[in-house]
C-alpha cells in the first residue's frame, strides 16, 4: 500500500511513502501521520492513496504512526486547502496547519481520571476485623461506602492522607473496585448548567420570521448548495430563525457549523443553543471551539466531532476548519464583521471559506446581518444569493430614537473639547434615577489618543512604528498599540522642555472618569482589552450587567455587537467620528455598520430605547442614513460610488505588502517589481502604486505597498506567484498578498 503524504515541513509537495501492515486498518484520506523527512520524523496529511503510474517505489521509506484512529482532515477539508492555497496565495503545508489544532498535531490524548468504589459491603464483623488488622483500611472503606457515586482515587487518597498500597489491598480482597473513565473538557459547560440565558422553549415566531424560517428550510431541504442572506433589523429575531433552521438539519441527520465573530460572543451563542437543542435531544452536543480554550477543551472537542459525537460545532473564524460529519447547514452570524478576515498567513476571510466549504459540501450557507456587507448584498441583489428580510422587531418594539448631536455646538458651549454632551449626560442621568442602564461606546482604548506640547506641537510617537502612543492614565504610561511598547508618560515636553504637554483625544479610560464625575453613585465598569486580561473576565462583567449589578457599561468595539440585554435603554456614541476619516473606500460602511449595531443594544426589553450620537460632522452620510436603519438607502448610495470607481464588489481587490528595514531599498524593489507585473500582466490587472503605506514602519520595519485591481483572482493569483518566484528578492525584504482585504491600512 503506497500512500501520498502532504509534510508540514515548509514546503509544498506530496512525499509518497510505503504503509507497514500494522498501520494499514487504521491510515486513510486525510489521516494525521509521522513520516521520514531527511533524517527527522515529520507530521504530515495523507493526501493521496496510491501512487502514479511507473512510479520508483523501490526506495520507499515507509510510515512511521498514524496519530489518531480516525481522519484529521475530511475529505471536504482536503479540497478545502487546496482552494484556499491557490486562492490566498498561502503555502499548503500552513493550511492544513491552520485546520489542525496544535493539540491535535501533538498527538495529545484523552484525559482520564480512576474512580474508587465499593464492590462488596462487609458485615459488622468482617469490618470490626478489618479495623483491628489493618486500620488505614477501614477509615477508607468506611469513606468509599458513605458515598453515592465512585470518587476519584487521588483526592480520595490526598484527602484521607492514605497510600496506593492500602487501595490496593482493598481491591485485592474485592472490597473495593477502580475504574477508569474518561474526563471530557467541556468549555462553558458552567455557564448553561446556571441556566442563566435562554429558557429552552422557543418563543412564538412572528409572521416575518415564519415566512424566512419557510425559505430558508425548503432550500435546505433541496440538499444542494446555496447561500441565503437573513437581513434583519437589530432586535428583529435572527436567531430564532437560526435555530428553527439548525433544528430541521438535525432531525434529517445533518451536522451544523455556527459562526460568530467575536470570541466574546461565543458563550451567549452557546448558551442559547445548548438550551434549546440539547435539553429537548441529548445527542445534539454542541461543541465550543475557538483560540482562547485551553489545550484540553479544544481537543476534546476537536475528538468529539471527528468520531461523529457532536453534530453542532459554534465557534469563531477558526470553527470554519472543524471536522463536521453529513455537514448540512453553515450560519455566519454578523457576516459583515472584519473579525472574519485573518490578519496573519494564511490571509482567509471565514465567511467567504464558509461559502465555498458549503459548496463542496452541498449545503446551504446562511448569512446573516443587520447591516450586510456590500459584497454580500450585492450578491442577493444579483440573484447569486437568496434575500430573506425581517424589518420589524420582535413583539412589534420599535427602533431605538437617535439622537444626533453636533459636538461644535457643544465645544463652543463649554469653550472646550468635552467628553459627554449635556444631551447625553441628562440622559444618563435620567436612567440611573429610573434603574436602568447604559452603555457608552468609543472605538479607542486608553485614556487618550496621544499626548501634545501646545508650545512646539511636538507629539509623543512611537520608536519602532509611524504612530502616536497612546496616552494610559491608569499608570501615567504611553503605549502602542501596533508593537507593545511603553514608557513613562513626560512631565515636560523632551523636545522643548515646556510644561505644556497634555493628553489629546478620547480614550475608554477617560470616558470612564468623565462618568464617575456626572453619575458618582453609579457602578461602573469598562470593557476593552486592556481590562480583559483574564480568561473569563469577559464572561463576569457581562453577567454582573445583565443581573444588574453594573449601571453603565464603557466599551469598545467588543460591546459594540450582538448582545441582547433588556434593561438598556440608553447607548452612547462617544464620537461616531473616529471610524469615518481615515483613507479607506469602506470608512462609510464601517461607520454605518458601527452606528447601527451599536444602536442596536437599545430598547430590545419592553422600554423604548434611545441612542445619543456625538459628531463633528452631523451631516455625513453613514449618520444621516443610520438615524432611521436605512439599509436600502445607504447600499444604494454607497455601491454607486463603488461601482463609478470600480471597487470591490464590482471588481477584487489585491494587496501586496513589502516590509523592509530600508526605507530606499524596499522603495525600488517595489518600484521594479511593480514595472514587471506591468509589463507582464498589465492587460488582466490594474495597478495602484507602489507607495508608503498610511502607516509607513510597524516593529522597526517600513512599509510599501501595491494594489491590484482584477476581476478574476483564481485566474490571477497563480500568475503572481510565478513572477514572485522567479523575482530576485533581497533577503531583508519580506512581501504578502492580501486577497480581499477588508482594511486598507
Amino acid at each position: 500500500m503506497i500512500v501520498g503524504v502532504h509534510p508540514l515541513a515548509g514546503f509544498d509537495k506530496l512525499l509518497h511513502y510505503r504503509v507497514p501492515e500494522n498501520l494499514r486498518a487504521t491510515l486513510q484520506m486525510g489521516s494525521l501521520v509521522r513520516v521520514p523527512v531527511l533524517n527527522t520524523l515529520r507530521l504530515g496529511v495523507v493526501g493521496a492513496i496510491g501512487a502514479p503510474k511507473d512510479f520508483p517505489l523501490d526506495r520507499l521509506k515507509s510510515v512511521a504512526q498514524v496519530v489518531h484512529p480516525f481522519p484529521a482532515l475530511t475529505p471536504d477539508l482536503l479540497k478545502l486547502a487546496r482552494w484556499m492555497s491557490i486562492y490566498y496565495a498561502a503555502s499548503l503545508d500552513g493550511i492544513i496547519e491552520t485546520m489542525i489544532p496544535a493539540t491535535v498535531r501533538s498527538g495529545a490524548g484523552i484525559k482520564e481520571e480512576k474512580l474508587l468504589s465499593v464492590a462488596q459491603k462487609l458485615s459488622p464483623e468482617d469490618l470490626a476485623t478489618l479495623a483491628k488488622r489493618a486500620p488505614q483500611q477501614a477509615r477508607l472503606y468506611q469513606f468509599l461506602v458513605q458515598q453515592y457515586r465512585p470518587q476519584n482515587k487521588g483526592l480520595v487518597l490526598k484527602r484521607l492522607s492514605q497510600t496506593a498500597a492500602v487501595v490496593n489491598a482493598l481491591i485485592k480482597r474485592g472490597v473495593v473496585k477502580e475504574e477508569v473513565r474518561r474526563v471530557v473538557r467541556e468549555a462553558y459547560a458552567e455557564d448553561w448548567s446556571k441556566g442563566e440565558l435562554v429558557a429552552a422553549q422557543a418563543p412564538k415566531l412572528n409572521d416575518e420570521q415564519l415566512a424566512a424560517v419557510r425559505g430558508i428550510t425548503e432550500e435546505v431541504a433541496h440538499d444542494r448548495f446555496g447561500v441565503t442572506l437573513l437581513h434583519g433589523v437589530t432586535g428583529s429575531g435572527k436567531t430564532e430563525v437560526y435555530l428553527h433552521a439548525i433544528d430541521t438539519v438535525l432531525k434529517a441527520g445533518g451536522g451544523v457549523m455556527f459562526l460568530v465573530p467575536e470570541v466574546a460572543l461565543t458563550p451567549q451563542t452557546v448558551a442559547r443553543l445548548r438550551s434549546r437543542l440539547e435539553a429537548i435531544a441529548p445527542d445534539h452536543k454542541c461543541v465550543v471551539w475557538h483560540s482562547h480554550l485551553s489545550e484540553g477543551e479544544r481537543l476534546d472537542g476537536w475528538l468529539a466531532l471527528a468520531a461523529g459525537e457532536a453534530k453542532v460545532v459554534v465557534g469563531a473564524r477558526s470553527a470554519v476548519f472543524a471536522p463536521v460529519h453529513n455537514l448540512k447547514l453553515i450560519v455566519v452570524d454578523e457576516e459583515h464583521e472584519p473579525a472574519y478576515k485573518q490578519d496573519e498567513t494564511p490571509r482567509y476571510h471565514g465567511r467567504d471559506v464558509a461559502v465555498y466549504r458549503a459548496k463542496l459540501n452541498e449545503a446551504h450557507c446562511l448569512l446573516g446581518s443587520a447591516t450586510p456587507s456590500l459584497e454580500s448584498y450585492h450578491n442577493a441583489l444579483n440573484g447569486k444569493y437568496v434575500l430573506q428580510t425581517l424589518k420589524l422587531r420582535v413583539d412589534n418594539r420599535k427602533l431605538p430614537f437617535i439622537d444626533v448631536v453636533d459636538m461644535r455646538i457643544e465645544v463652543m458651549r463649554s469653550r472646550g473639547l468635552t467628553t459627554l454632551s449635556q444631551r447625553l449626560a441628562n440622559a444618563m442621568q435620567d436612567r440611573f434615577e429610573k434603574r436602568e442602564q447604559t452603555i457608552l461606546f468609543i472605538n479607542r482604548r486608553g485614556y487618550s489618543s496621544s499626548m501634545l506640547c501646545t508650545d512646539c506641537g511636538h507629539v509623543e510617537e512611537c520608536e519602532h512604528c509611524s504612530i502616536s502612543m497612546t496616552y494610559h492614565r491608569a499608570d501615567e504610561m504611553l503605549r502602542c498599540h501596533l508593537c507593545g511598547a511603553e514608557r513613562n508618560a513626560p512631565v515636560t515636553c523632551p523636545k522643548c522642555r515646556s510644561p505644556k504637554i497634555r493628553w489629546r483625544g478620547l480614550g475608554t479610560q477617560r470616558v470612564e472618569e468623565s462618568v464617575r464625575r456626572v453619575l458618582p453613585r453609579a457602578r461602573i465598569e469598562r470593557m476593552d482589552t486592556d481590562t480583559m486580561s483574564k480568561k473569563n473576565r469577559f464572561r463576569e462583567i457581562l453577567g454582573q450587567f445583565r443581573a444588574g449589578k453594573i449601571d453603565v457599561l464603557v466599551g469598545t468595539q467588543m460591546i459594540g455587537k450582538g448582545l441582547d440585554f433588556p434593561n438598556v435603554t440608553l447607548v452612547g456614541l462617544i464620537d461616531a467620528d473616529i471610524s469615518m476619516h481615515i483613507p479607506d473606500f469602506r470608512a462609510n460602511e464601517r461607520t454605518f455598520q458601527l452606528l447601527v449595531q451599536v444602536a442596536g443594544r437599545a430598547g430590545r426589553g419592553d422600554r423604548a430605547g434611545e441612542v445619543v450620537v456625538q459628531t463633528f460632522t452631523p451631516q455625513a452620510e453613514p449618520i444621516q442614513f443610520s438615524r432611521h436603519a436605512d439599509y436600502e438607502g445607504f447600499s444604494a448610495t454607497e455601491l454607486k460610488l463603488r461601482k463609478d470607481f470600480h471597487y470591490p464588489p464590482y471588481r477584487h481587490l489585491i494587496h501586496h505588502l513589502f516590509r523592509g528595514p530600508n526605507p530606499e531599498k524596499l522603495k525600488f524593489f517595489s518600484e521594479q517589481w511593480a514595472k514587471l507585473v506591468e509589463a507582464e500582466l498589465g492587460k488582466r490587472v490594474e495597478l495602484r502604486g507602489p507607495s508608503p503605506s498610511p502607516i509607513e514602519k510597524i516593529k522597526d520595519a517600513y512599509r510599501w505597498q501595491l494594489w491590484y485591481f482584477t476581476d478574476n483572482v483564481s485566474k490571477t493569483i497563480p500568475l503572481l506567484s510565478k513572477l514572485r518566484s522567479d523575482f530576485k528578492w533581497p533577503d531583508d525584504i519580506t512581501q504578502v498578498l492580501d486577497v480581499d482585504p477588508v482594511s486598507l491600512m
